[in-house]
């Protein structure tokens, strides 16, 4: 049954897939920005494998940014531990790599190629890993299957499954069993996932919840991001400032207009606006919707602030950071396909608000189970929530304490995957 189904997936799926890419690479420009990454791949690839020094390697991959903000903290304390190991990295998502090619633990930073049978055979051919770490979900058959076939350990790190997944579907079930099962450790993030992965009858591997490495990342980011004060006190002093983070403009619809009645009816509030994706498009938009209502600047133009009570925030990397100087989070993605990350925010100790689109991750609505967040449905809910945690200062802080307390309560992942990683590494020398 499994040579029907690497059969299949080469014969049927690569093609169907490689097709697909190409087509929404002619209207997709991230999409062209990874086709054309890939263009030198292997010979990139060997240039830098050739500057390697000897030592044994792990190979780390992820399918973006956000799965592979799950890995640093693996990473940080491998090195920390194993200071003579080497970590080789992957993505398969152009915005993960563009963004990550200057990571200095990483000794090695590529694309993943197109999952073909000979591109498997010739990347590892290069990489030559000794451990194989897949971060989350982004687990290619043909990669997979060649690491089997060589002996080399693959361990799932962050492993999710949601109960209606549709890799439990009939037809592709018996297909997903013959690729976990192929791995050697599927580490989850919650018993949950850990029964998920069991209903796809796996005897190989090694199944077990050990918790979600991203709390461990956000509370080493968020120790980072307090000693650098991005916004002078001049100008969060005496004010309370509420960030609305990665916004889409699905997020904004609903916003903006509470947003301006909030800061027609609370003195002193100051409204951070991060959006997701910061275009020149898409921050002129905002300024229109703001023009004539709301007094506001760009952050790039920050050295001339004189009391506008709206940042634009005009760069990316920074969100982490100006969540420090909230009061109030609103985490973005809620009002259209999914939300961003929660932990984030709530690591500050700072109530979290978010949208009714957050079933695409465990955290928000145990957040607000344990009353550390709020969830918005509309501009008059939002309005409503904000004004009474501004108003309100017990509320504000006892939500507060509790989004912090749930984050402080689930660190430690880091540490209990580095206990399987340390068991898969082949003896120094």
């Amino acid at each position: 049954m499994k040579r029907f189904w690497s059969a299949t997936y080469d014969i049927v799926v690569i093609p169907l897939l490689w097709l697909a890419l190409q087509i929404l690479g002619l209207f997709n420009e991230k999409a062209r920005r990874g086709i054309r990454g890939r263009d030198r791949l292997f010979e990139d690839l060997a240039v830098q494998i050739a500057r390697l020094p000897r030592g044994r390697r792990v190979w780390f991959h992820s399918s973006s940014m956000g799965e592979f903000e799950q890995a640093k903290p693996i990473i940080a304390e491998l090195k920390r531990r194993h200071p003579e190991t080497l970590v080789l990295v992957s993505f398969f998502s152009p915005s993960g790599y563009e963004h990550s090619r200057k990571y200095a633990p990483a000794d090695v930073i590529t694309y993943i190629p197109f999952d073909t049978r000979r591109n498997a055979r010739r990347f590892l051919d290069l990489l030559r890993p000794d451990v194989a770490v897949m971060v989350r979900y982004d687990v290619w058959p043909n990669h997979i299957w060649e690491l089997q076939r060589r002996n080399i350990p693959v361990l799932i790190a962050n492993a999710t499954m949601r109960d209606h997944t549709r890799r439990r579907l009939p037809f592709v079930r018996s297909f997903h069993h013959f690729v976990y099962n192929a791995v050697d450790e599927i580490l989850t993030v919650a018993e949950s996932d850990a029964e998920a992965f069991r209903r796809f009858s796996l005897d190989h591997p090694l199944i077990l919840a050990i918790g979600d490495t991203r709390y461990d990342q956000v509370s080493i980011r968020s120790a980072e991001a307090r000693r650098r004060r991005i916004l002078p006190q001049q100008i969060t002093e005496g004010k309370q400032c509420v960030v609305i983070g990665s916004s889409w403009p699905e997020d904004e619809e609903v916003v903006l207009p509470a947003m301006l009645e909030i800061l027609r009816d609370v003195d002193r509030t100051l409204f951070i606006v991060v959006p997701h994706e910061p275009t020149e498009d898409r921050l002129e938009a905002l300024e229109r919707e703001l023009e004539g209502k709301a007094s506001h600047l760009r952050f790039s133009a920050l050295n001339e602030y004189s009391g506008e009570r709206v940042l634009l925030v005009d760069s990316v990397g920074i969100l982490l950071i100006l969540y420090a100087c909230a009061h109030i989070a609103y985490v973005g993605g809620s009002f259209r396909q999914g939300i961003h990350n929660v932990l984030e925010a709530a690591v500050y100790g700072i109530p979290v608000l978010f949208g009714p689109k957050h079933r695409n991750s465990n955290e928000p609505l145990m957040l607000a189970e344990r009353g550390g967040a709020f969830v918005i449905n509309d501009s008059q809910d939002f309005s409503r929530t904000v004004k009474h945690l501004l108003e309100d200062e017990g509320a504000r802080k006892s939500a507060g304490q509790c989004a912090a307390m749930f984050v402080q309560a689930n660190i430690g992942a880091t540490s209990r995957f580095l206990e399987h990683l340390e068991k898969r590494l082949p003896p120094i020398g």
